[in-house]
């Protein structure tokens, strides 16, 4: 069985704001699964939060 993608647009996909950075960020394959958790663009946003809690 073969499997035809098509390509989406990036405009076609979802995008956050980041509460650091304040940067929009877009979804991406590697956050397929856990799209709904991802808060932080990087880990150096993810890094900068967790030093000033």
């Amino acid at each position: 069985m073969q499997y035809c993608y098509l390509p989406v647009k990036k405009s076609m996909l979802p995008s956050k704001k980041c509460p650091v950075c304040q940067r929009p960020f877009t979804w991406r394959k590697k956050w397929k699964r856990h799209w709904e958790e991802v808060i932080y663009c990087s880990r150096r946003c993810r890094g900068i939060r967790t030093k000033t809690t």
